[in-house]
Protein backbone atom coordinates (compact mmCIF):
# COMPACT_ATOMS: atom_id res chain seq x y z
CA UNK A 1 0.00 0.00 0.00
CA UNK A 2 1.33 3.24 -1.00
CA UNK A 3 2.18 6.33 2.10
CA UNK A 4 -0.23 9.10 1.89
CA UNK A 5 0.70 12.30 0.46
CA UNK A 6 3.11 14.36 2.30
CA UNK A 7 1.69 17.76 3.33
CA UNK A 8 3.82 19.17 1.11
CA UNK A 9 2.99 17.72 -1.97
CA UNK A 10 -0.93 18.20 -1.46
CA UNK A 11 0.10 21.80 -0.78
CA UNK A 12 1.86 21.87 -3.76
CA UNK A 13 -1.41 20.37 -5.50
CA UNK A 14 -3.48 23.18 -4.71
CA UNK A 15 -1.58 25.98 -4.98
CA UNK A 16 -1.19 24.27 -8.57
CA UNK A 17 -5.06 23.44 -8.67
CA UNK A 18 -5.34 26.93 -7.75
CA UNK A 19 -3.09 28.16 -10.33
CA UNK A 20 -5.07 26.00 -13.19
CA UNK A 21 -8.43 27.87 -11.97
CA UNK A 22 -6.94 31.53 -12.61
CA UNK A 23 -5.41 30.10 -15.84
CA UNK A 24 -8.94 29.03 -17.20
CA UNK A 25 -10.53 32.22 -15.46
CA UNK A 26 -8.17 34.44 -17.76
CA UNK A 27 -8.30 31.98 -20.95
CA UNK A 28 -12.27 32.54 -20.38
CA UNK A 29 -11.86 36.30 -19.95
CA UNK A 30 -9.11 36.33 -23.64
CA UNK A 31 -11.60 34.63 -25.62
CA UNK A 32 -14.69 36.73 -24.92
CA UNK A 33 -13.30 39.98 -24.66
CA UNK A 34 -15.18 42.35 -26.49
CA UNK A 35 -12.25 43.08 -29.19
CA UNK A 36 -11.48 39.76 -29.87
CA UNK A 37 -15.46 38.85 -30.53
CA UNK A 38 -15.23 42.30 -32.62
CA UNK A 39 -11.91 41.15 -34.64
CA UNK A 40 -14.14 37.70 -34.79
CA UNK A 41 -17.41 39.03 -36.04
CA UNK A 42 -15.15 41.12 -38.63
CA UNK A 43 -13.20 38.49 -40.31
CA UNK A 44 -15.86 35.87 -40.06
CA UNK A 45 -18.69 38.00 -41.26
CA UNK A 46 -21.16 36.79 -38.23
CA UNK A 47 -22.73 39.75 -37.25
CA UNK A 48 -24.27 38.60 -33.71
CA UNK A 49 -23.44 38.84 -30.04
CA UNK A 50 -20.65 36.78 -28.23
CA UNK A 51 -23.44 34.95 -26.34
CA UNK A 52 -25.28 34.09 -29.67
CA UNK A 53 -21.91 33.13 -31.17
CA UNK A 54 -21.49 30.62 -28.33
CA UNK A 55 -24.88 29.02 -28.50
CA UNK A 56 -24.38 28.58 -32.03
CA UNK A 57 -21.05 27.05 -31.59
CA UNK A 58 -22.82 24.63 -29.21
CA UNK A 59 -25.61 23.82 -31.72
CA UNK A 60 -23.52 22.78 -34.47
CA UNK A 61 -21.62 20.16 -31.79
CA UNK A 62 -24.81 18.48 -30.22
CA UNK A 63 -27.86 19.20 -32.38
CA UNK A 64 -30.61 19.24 -32.00
CA UNK A 65 -31.67 19.74 -28.80
CA UNK A 66 -34.53 21.39 -26.58
CA UNK A 67 -34.09 25.11 -25.65
CA UNK A 68 -33.63 23.70 -22.12
CA UNK A 69 -30.93 21.17 -22.59
CA UNK A 70 -28.99 23.78 -24.75
CA UNK A 71 -29.41 25.93 -20.83
CA UNK A 72 -28.15 23.13 -18.94
CA UNK A 73 -25.24 22.51 -21.22
CA UNK A 74 -24.23 26.34 -21.30
CA UNK A 75 -25.35 26.66 -17.83
CA UNK A 76 -27.44 29.68 -18.19
CA UNK A 77 -30.99 30.57 -17.81
CA UNK A 78 -33.79 28.78 -20.17
CA UNK A 79 -35.05 32.82 -21.22
CA UNK A 80 -31.45 33.69 -22.09
CA UNK A 81 -31.69 30.79 -24.49
CA UNK A 82 -34.60 31.67 -25.47
CA UNK A 83 -34.14 35.24 -26.26
CA UNK A 84 -30.56 33.90 -28.40
CA UNK A 85 -32.67 31.30 -30.80
CA UNK A 86 -34.84 34.09 -31.46
CA UNK A 87 -32.01 36.10 -32.28
CA UNK A 88 -30.61 33.19 -34.73
CA UNK A 89 -33.45 32.30 -35.97
CA UNK A 90 -34.39 35.88 -37.11
CA UNK A 91 -30.82 35.87 -38.53
CA UNK A 92 -31.49 32.53 -40.86
CA UNK A 93 -29.02 30.64 -38.53
CA UNK A 94 -31.18 28.22 -36.61
CA UNK A 95 -34.66 26.89 -37.45
CA UNK A 96 -36.93 25.15 -34.84
CA UNK A 97 -37.89 21.34 -35.69
CA UNK A 98 -40.08 18.62 -33.79
CA UNK A 99 -39.24 16.65 -31.52
CA UNK A 100 -39.27 13.37 -32.53
CA UNK A 101 -39.87 12.38 -28.66
CA UNK A 102 -42.56 14.81 -28.10
CA UNK A 103 -44.81 16.63 -30.93
CA UNK A 104 -45.52 18.92 -28.30
CA UNK A 105 -41.77 19.97 -28.19
CA UNK A 106 -39.15 21.64 -30.25
CA UNK A 107 -35.64 21.24 -31.12
CA UNK A 108 -33.61 23.69 -32.79
CA UNK A 109 -31.25 22.82 -35.51
CA UNK A 110 -28.75 24.89 -37.63
CA UNK A 111 -29.53 25.85 -41.25
CA UNK A 112 -27.36 25.73 -44.19
CA UNK A 113 -26.58 29.31 -43.35
CA UNK A 114 -25.79 28.20 -39.76
CA UNK A 115 -23.37 25.38 -40.70
CA UNK A 116 -21.48 28.29 -42.96
CA UNK A 117 -21.57 30.38 -40.38
CA UNK A 118 -19.81 28.12 -37.56
CA UNK A 119 -17.27 27.15 -40.29
CA UNK A 120 -16.31 30.36 -40.99
CA UNK A 121 -16.26 31.31 -36.80
CA UNK A 122 -14.05 28.35 -36.49
CA UNK A 123 -11.88 29.07 -38.98
CA UNK A 124 -11.23 32.57 -37.73
CA UNK A 125 -10.67 31.15 -34.30
CA UNK A 126 -8.24 28.43 -35.03
CA UNK A 127 -5.93 30.86 -37.39
CA UNK A 128 -5.90 32.86 -34.34
CA UNK A 129 -5.08 30.27 -32.09
CA UNK A 130 -2.49 28.68 -34.61
CA UNK A 131 -0.93 31.73 -34.34
CA UNK A 132 -0.59 32.48 -30.93
CA UNK A 133 0.97 29.08 -30.27
CA UNK A 134 2.75 28.81 -33.60
CA UNK A 135 5.90 28.78 -30.93
CA UNK A 136 4.95 24.88 -29.63
CA UNK A 137 6.31 21.80 -31.14
CA UNK A 138 3.60 19.32 -32.89
CA UNK A 139 4.85 17.12 -29.70
CA UNK A 140 3.65 20.57 -27.48
CA UNK A 141 0.21 20.90 -29.28
CA UNK A 142 -0.80 16.74 -28.67
CA UNK A 143 0.38 16.76 -24.92
CA UNK A 144 -1.75 20.09 -24.50
CA UNK A 145 -4.51 18.11 -26.42
CA UNK A 146 -4.16 15.20 -24.63
CA UNK A 147 -3.94 16.99 -21.40
CA UNK A 148 -7.34 19.70 -21.72
CA UNK A 149 -9.39 17.04 -23.19
CA UNK A 150 -8.36 14.78 -20.67
CA UNK A 151 -9.16 17.84 -18.38
CA UNK A 152 -12.78 18.40 -20.04
CA UNK A 153 -13.98 14.98 -19.14
CA UNK A 154 -12.37 15.09 -15.39
CA UNK A 155 -14.25 18.02 -14.82
CA UNK A 156 -17.74 16.85 -16.71
CA UNK A 157 -17.33 14.00 -14.52
CA UNK A 158 -17.46 15.58 -11.42
CA UNK A 159 -19.79 17.81 -11.97
CA UNK A 160 -22.11 14.76 -13.27
CA UNK A 161 -20.86 13.31 -9.44
CA UNK A 162 -22.15 16.46 -8.19
CA UNK A 163 -25.11 16.59 -9.75
CA UNK A 164 -25.45 13.01 -8.68
CA UNK A 165 -24.96 13.35 -5.28
CA UNK A 166 -27.15 16.72 -4.73
CA UNK A 167 -29.98 15.11 -6.31
CA UNK A 168 -29.90 12.02 -3.76
CA UNK A 169 -29.15 14.76 -0.83
CA UNK A 170 -32.15 16.77 -1.94
CA UNK A 171 -34.77 13.31 -2.15
CA UNK A 172 -33.40 12.05 1.59
CA UNK A 173 -33.78 15.95 3.10
CA UNK A 174 -36.92 15.86 4.98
Amino acid sequence: MPAPPSAEVLASAATDVAEIDRNLNRIAHLAYHARQHGRLRELAGVPLERSAVVLLRQIADSEPLRPGELANLLAVEASHITRQVQQLQKAGYVTRVPDPDDRRAQRIRLTPAGAEAVVRIREVSCRSMRGALEGWSPHELRRLTAFVDRMVDDVLSAIDADDGRDAAVSHHTP
